[in-house]
């Protein structure tokens, strides 16, 4: 059982905190773009939906593979566990803003069974391969590819205001053959409110900024860019989950093995943060490492010097310093990507189309 104890605390002397990039969207927005609460729902025919096989389930749903039987065509169907209404509805209007943004998965219906009233949301089918097997085989030029996908999503929620707060690779999806990537459940997600305090119980333990774990209730989109940094770094590293702690305590440790204790006490000295001297003891005097020490012969072919500076400037206890999406999407390690996707866009052009597929993607600039 691991040991409970506070793990901070705020004195009144920190720097404030508000989001580099879109910081005022939702406050701009007219009312009801943020305010879920408020939210009525029209809601669709469950008889519409049959279910095929589970594909997976969470904490707060079961997800299934299902046809809709109107017109054949494969979904995904995710049916909701008892949860406050106000989190359903937080997931439905979020959903409802960003569907169809690029790389964002594809919202379709919202329905409910008569007489449980269990709501269920209906989504675009993707044939995902289970990152435990792709992940593996994914080369240098892929890894960037998908990065590069999965920036344009973040880049759009965050542009709409909206924080996902649960970034890993569970919610990923990847279907590799047609090189389509999906980031999917929103459930965690958050309308973002310059200096609004928020709960540090969101992401999963691995890919927990270093904010959540020091209680830092302030932050912003940049919560995000951790969690990206987290998943880029087992993936070019070989080493998944890159930092590995056995409860949220040790988590932090694993963070501070890595990029020291200097920089962590520096970092909660500007926010004013105070440690429990119990978890302080825990965390104890690191070294920063270098990036190199993590180079084996198994990962050198990914871990390339721009690969390495990427995640050097996603992985920052401070999250002002983060990387910002556009930030990360002009970065020297997706050069190539951005080249690939320009000339197929010339050549769509040339082509007299509107700019194809490659077009409606949207370059997330």
């Amino acid at each position: 059982m691991a040991q409970r104890y506070s793990k901070a605390y705020r004195s009144k002397e920190g720097a404030p905190s508000v989001a580099r990039v879109y910081p005022d969207v939702c406050e701009k927005a007219p009312v009801e773009y943020s305010a879920y609460e408020q939210l009525k729902i029209n809601w669709g025919d469950q008889d519409n939906y049959e279910v095929v096989r589970k594909v997976g389930r969470g904490k707060y749903s079961e997800v299934f593979e299902g046809i809709n039987v109107v017109n054949g065509s494969k979904c995904i169907i995710k049916i909701l566990k008892p949860v406050k209404k106000k989190k359903v509805l937080r997931e439905i209007k979020i959903l409802q803003n960003i569907t169809g943004g690029p790389s964002i998965i594809g919202l379709l219906d919202v329905v409910r069974d008569p007489e449980s009233k269990t709501p269920s949301l209906i989504f675009e089918y993707v044939n995902n391969q289970d990152f435990k097997v792709l992940y593996p085989t994914l080369l240098d030029m892929d890894i960037r590819y998908y990065v590069y996908q999965l920036l344009k999503a973040l880049d759009y929620a965050h542009s709409h205001g909206i924080m996902h707060r649960d970034v890993k690779p569970h919610n990923v999806m990847i279907d590799h053959a047609k090189k389509q990537l999906r980031l999917i459940d929103w459930g965690l997600a958050e309308f973002y409110h310059p200096g609004r305090e928020y709960n540090v119980r969101v992401a999963s333990r691995y890919y927990k900024g270093p904010e959540l774990l020091v209680d830092l209730q302030i932050y912003d989109y940049s919560l995000d860019m951790w969690s990206l940094g987290c998943m880029l770094a087992a993936i070019i590293f070989r080493k998944d989950p890159f930092f590995c702690g056995h409860d949220n305590y040790d988590q932090l440790v694993k963070i501070a093995r890595v990029l020291g204790t200097d920089d962590l006490y520096t970092y909660l000295q500007k926010y004013g943060i105070v440690l429990d001297p119990q978890l302080e003891a825990l965390v104890g005097t690191h070294s920063k490492k270098a990036w190199q020490r993590f180079v084996t012969p198994d990962n050198q072919h990914l871990v390339t010097p721009e690969a390495i500076d990427f995640v050097d400037k996603l992985l920052r206890y401070d999250h002002q310093e983060r990387l910002t999406c556009q930030e990360a999407m002009t970065h020297p390690y997706l050069a190539p990507i951005r080249a690939a996707e320009a000339a197929e866009q010339a050549a769509a052009a040339a082509a007299g189309g509107s700019g194809g597929a490659a077009g409606a993607s949207g370059s997330g600039h």
